[in-house]
């Protein structure tokens, strides 16, 4: 079955940076683009960034734009969240998700998820 595993969250003073990974499994990843959400708490699940096939093309919310970087290893079946300067408005958990050959920012179009890493940013 199709898995999608997040790691790399955890807490940050503000300015700080983190990497997030997600490894993905029981898929064929050069075939599906992948994106970063998160969702604060009371708050719904927004989208982040995504990132095309190749890794060629990239999408960012305009809240990260400049700060957050995403990237992707087809060879290891694996897509990371680089997140400079992060501020503590971008505490949440962060989801990883697979999207079938369609580079998109609609949360509802995605295949698959993970269960999420929790990122923190003390003020």
């Amino acid at each position: 079955q199709v898995q999608l595993v997040e790691s790399g969250g955890g807490l940050v003073q503000s300015g700080g940076s983190l990497r997030l990974s997600c490894a993905a499994s029981g898929l064929t990843f050069s075939r599906y683009t992948m994106g970063w959400f998160r969702q604060a708490p009371g708050k719904e699940r927004e989208f982040v960034a995504a990132i095309g096939l190749s890794g060629d093309t990239t999408r960012y919310a305009d809240s990260v734009k400049g700060r957050f970087t995403i990237s992707r290893d087809n060879a290891k079946n694996a897509v990371y969240l680089q997140m400079n300067n992060l501020k503590p408005e971008d505490t949440a958990v962060y989801y990883c998700a697979a999207n079938f050959l369609t580079l998109t920012v609609a949360r509802s179009t995605y295949d698959y998820w993970g269960q999420g890493t929790q990122v923190t940013v003390s003020s």
